[in-house]
């Protein structure tokens, strides 16, 4: 489980907790668990955000600013890499080629028009709701919680790779749909506690539904990449990791 946790964070941030010796040990079973393990990654990454909108606070910015200072912390704690998986999958997708061809795609270093406009509208939208979000800290510490609540379920048993090689190779098909409903259910019990820790029985409410919408939105999309493409990628693990994330601070911040 600790060496599932670390590979976690390890993978999905720039936090060095993984060691040469582990990487040598990385299995599909303890890939399995570190996708399972995703959601608690979240706290790292918004608790980073967090600390940022607090300093904000302190410091008298508005709250547009501190919530762009944000989120762009979030992307130097992820290296940017779910946003990099967002474009490549939207420039793959937006080509409207066959999947091989989309695949090769995605494997290019350059991003494409689909990319770039996704990206900026993406990043535009999580910092407008962030800004909008009746208590931003909560809204920031919920959404990265339940952005990462996708990666279980993109990797539950009989969802295929669409290479055979890579990050989505390693991790698919890894976790049982068992345990992604019980990473469900304990990431609805987080988050509602929180959100009524900062917002009353209503931010219970809106953390509750922000789980139900951003895993809507992040299957749905698993649904079309896995027709498209033939399975899932790095780069759509990390597209769905923004799509959840994006949905659940909109979600957040409606004022009823």
């Amino acid at each position: 489980m600790i060496a599932g946790l670390r590979l976690a964070v390890t993978l999905l941030t720039i936090v060095p907790l993984g060691s040469r010796a582990t990487e040598r040990r990385v299995d599909r079973g303890m890939a399995g668990t570190a996708m399972l393990l995703a959601p608690s990654v979240g706290l790292l990454t918004g608790g980073a955000a967090a600390l940022v909108l607090l300093a904000g606070d302190l410091l008298d910015l508005s709250r547009l600013l501190a919530a762009a200072l944000a989120v762009a912390v979030m992307a130097a704690v992820t290296r940017a890499l779910h946003l990099d998986g967002l474009a490549d999958l939207a420039d793959g997708l937006g080509s409207g080629r066959p999947a091989a061809d989309a695949l090769e795609i995605m494997k290019r270093s350059d991003i494409g028009p689909f990319g770039v406009v996704t990206l900026l509208l993406t990043l535009l939208i999580q910092v407008a709701a962030l800004a909008a979000a009746p208590d931003p800290v909560a809204a920031v510490l919920i959404a990265s919680v339940i952005g990462r609540l996708a990666l279980p379920w993109a990797c539950r048993v009989g969802v295929p790779p669409a290479r055979s090689g890579g990050l989505g190779a390693l991790v698919a098909g890894t976790v049982p749909a068992r345990a992604a409903w019980a990473a469900t259910a304990a990431v609805l019990v987080v988050a509602a506690a929180v959100g009524a820790a900062f917002g009353g029985p209503g931010g219970a409410v809106r953390a509750a539904a922000a789980v139900v919408v951003a895993l809507g939105a992040a299957l749905a999309l698993l649904g079309h990449a896995v027709r498209r493409l033939g399975g899932v990628t790095g780069d759509v693990l990390g597209a769905l990791v923004e799509t959840a994330m994006t949905a659940a601070l909109v979600t957040l911040s409606a004022s009823r």
